[in-house]
């Protein structure tokens, strides 16, 4: 497997420190990184705002569990802790992994409980598919369709509005 698509979000702590190390955490396979966008919590309203990005990584020896592994390390490095009454609460980082392909560039599709692919959400988040646009402009998500075809008909065309870029922070690693 070689190629996939992160999506990074926090909204505890430093926001731009977190989603700043999630980038360096990927940086021996990183292709490209989107712009940052402030959005609204989605599905717990009671949190503060999230920054959210998208990354591209690309790796010939990595696999899909490979991406999971590397996601949830930088997530713990983060000082991520997960709520199990707020499965939607606030984070210091989350990262996704949203989509993979193989190295014939064919979509992996996963229904493991660890780890579907895609993400089965996916289509359903402008914080996730908005950023993407910003790495992929012409990009699909494996199973429903164009990115931009998904993020203007609603009920995402709704929530894309609430979606903030954040020219004035840039992700480039610290490191």
């Amino acid at each position: 497997m070689s190629r996939a698509v992160l999506s990074i979000g926090s909204n505890l702590g430093d926001r731009l420190a977190h989603l700043r190390s999630a980038v360096a955490a990927f940086g021996d396979t990183l292709l490209a990184v989107s712009g940052v966008y402030e959005t609204p919590p989605w599905g717990d309203a009671d949190q503060p705002a999230y920054l959210n990005a998208a990354v591209l990584v690309a790796d010939p020896a990595a696999g899909p569990r490979d991406w999971l592994a590397r996601a949830q390390a930088a997530e713990a490095a983060a000082g991520r802790t997960r709520d199990p009454r707020r499965r939607y609460g606030p984070r210091t980082l989350d990262v996704d992994v949203i989509a993979v392909w193989d190295d014939a560039g064919e979509p992996v599709l996963s229904d493991e409980a660890e780890l579907t692919l895609p993400h089965p959400r996916a289509h359903l988040r402008a914080f996730v598919l908005r950023p993407w646009i910003d790495i992929e402009p012409h990009g699909r998500l494996p199973g429903h369709g164009w990115l931009t075809d998904l993020l203007n008909a609603e009920p995402l065309a709704g929530d894309a509005l609430e979606l903030r870029p954040r020219p004035d922070l840039a992700l480039e690693s610290e490191s």
